[in-house]
């Protein structure tokens, strides 16, 4: 297999600041070609980080949370440095207009889980045999983890919710490494645990009816027996603006009991993946057929999405349907169409029923048995620092009687001093978590660094089998 060498050219401009650019060369050869000078910088992590344009934002949040020491002594930290691009994703996604909008208590952890307090370098031999994720504690005290793929590309929390892949890898500055990223990362408990909840059966029903329309020049041509649904949702709708349609009959679902999860999961055959929403909607008609549908005969939608997820690398999408089979209690035959971000351009193309060989859509129904019992195990109140943060644990809070993934807090009532936060997610009144969000250190409570005393967290605690338990109180106290 072929390896990539990362090499990296270094210019003095100015009165002596140091550029990099990084650039990829392939290697015949089978063993990896380790950079010669390893792209020593002979600065501080700081010093480069305020050097460099593209990172101007990142700058500014080291300068607004007084961390400057952080970046500038030492000699043992890798430096994960989220560019501007990354930034404003964060700022669009949470709704912040800029740096200054963001608390400085939230701004803070943010840049305490960027500092993993290990040098981590991929060019490390000690770390090239193997590219299997490996678990540092950063400086927020959660967890961050580091590998590599095949071709010595940089991932950060490769197994979780969420990975990202690093853009410039093994910058040394003087106090360590620096590696370069497209996002604000954050760490994110994977989707379930080893477990298997005995309560719970699942039953999986398959599309009755898929095609893609195009617009444009083809807005009259069908495209039912495509093996592919492609989708893209253009600026101006021009020629190539595709949105994807899918009907359903809930009457194929012949498992008894209540549905606690449904997830409508499609197989990837190429994603842009550039991180933008790929949104489904449900359609008013189900008078369509696929070998009839077209662009100027299908019915589009007239209400809001019910579902989105955000593209990434990955071989199948899962959309969570939960909430809106709860609320809606869909019957029969249901139509929907998936759209992709307005102008974002990104192609998304999924598998069809007539693919021959990845899956055909389908819905994924978890039902319960409804007869299990949860009982309250642990709890235990903590405190905060004046505007310090505290990762909470299973320590904390602890719920039996059902897999720690099947077990789903939803908040009541939150202490008014501070924000609880779920990877890059500001909680709020009827949020909700689990308790392997808890087990695995996925939840920090962060002070507000103005008010102290004593507050309360108030949770209900709920399985997917539908047993419930009430009135959990954690007590935070900020001094």
């Amino acid at each position: 297999m072929r390896k990539i060498k990362y090499t990296i050219t270094s210019s003095l401009l100015g009165i002596g600041m140091l550029l990099s650019v990084v650039s990829c060369e392939i290697q015949d050869s089978f063993t990896y070609d380790y950079a010669p000078d390893n792209a020593k910088l002979n600065m501080s992590a700081l010093s480069y980080i305020k050097g460099n344009d593209s990172l101007s934002l990142f700058s500014e949040a080291i300068q607004r949370t007084q961390l400057e020491s952080m970046y500038e002594t030492g000699t043992g930290s890798t430096f994960i440095v989220p560019n501007n691009q990354a930034f404003r994703s964060y700022f669009k996604d949470n709704g912040y207009a800029s740096i200054g909008a963001i608390p400085v208590p939230i701004l803070k952890n943010m840049l305490r889980y960027h500092i993993v307090k290990s040098v981590v370098n991929f060019n490390d031999p000690a770390l090239a045999p193997s590219n299997r994720p490996i678990a540092y504690e950063t400086e927020n005290g959660q967890t961050m983890y580091l590998s590599h793929t095949s071709t010595y590309v940089g991932l950060i929390n490769e197994g979780t919710n969420r990975q990202w892949q690093i853009r410039t890898s093994n910058l040394v500055p003087d106090n360590g490494v620096i590696h370069v990223v497209n996002a604000v990362v954050y760490y994110s408990a994977p989707t379930g645990d080893v477990n298997v909840n005995p309560n719970l059966v699942q039953d999986t029903i398959f599309a009755k009816q898929d095609a893609f329309v195009n617009g444009g020049t083809e807005s009259a041509k069908n495209f039912g027996l495509d093996p592919l649904l492609k989708i893209k949702n253009v600026s101006n709708n021009g020629d190539y603006d595709r949105k994807a349609f899918l009907m359903f009959d809930f009457a194929d679902f012949k498992k008894e009991g209540v549905v606690t999860d449904l997830k409508l999961q499609l197989a990837v055959s190429f994603t842009a993946a550039k991180g933008v929403d790929l949104n489904l909607f449900e359609t008013p008609s189900t008078s369509w057929s696929e070998a009839a549908l077209n662009f100027n005969n299908a019915v589009f939608p007239t209400t809001p999405r019910i579902a989105f997820i955000k593209t990434t690398k990955i071989s199948t999408f899962r959309f969570d349907l939960t909430d809106y089979y709860k609320e809606k209690k869909p019957t029969g035959l249901k139509s929907y169409m998936l759209d992709g971000q307005p102008g974002s351009d990104e192609t998304d193309e999924i598998a069809s029923r007539q693919h021959p060989t990845l899956a055909p859509p389908m819905l994924i129904a978890t039902l319960a048995s409804g007869d299990s019992e949860l009982t309250l195990e642990g709890q235990k109140d903590f405190e905060v620092a004046n505007g310090g943060i505290y990762v909470l644990s299973k320590e904390n809070l602890s719920v039996g009687g059902a897999s720690a993934g099947d077990i789903i807090y939803t908040i009541e009532d939150l202490p008014t001093f501070g924000w609880l936060v779920k990877g890059a997610e500001v909680l709020k009144k009827g949020s909700r978590f689990t308790q392997l969000d808890l087990d695995l250190k996925n939840m920090v409570f962060i002070h507000n660094g103005q008010n102290l005393g004593v507050n309360t967290l108030k949770l209900t605690a709920r399985d997917k089998a539908g047993a419930v338990l009430e009135n959990i109180k954690l007590n935070v106290q900020a001094k």
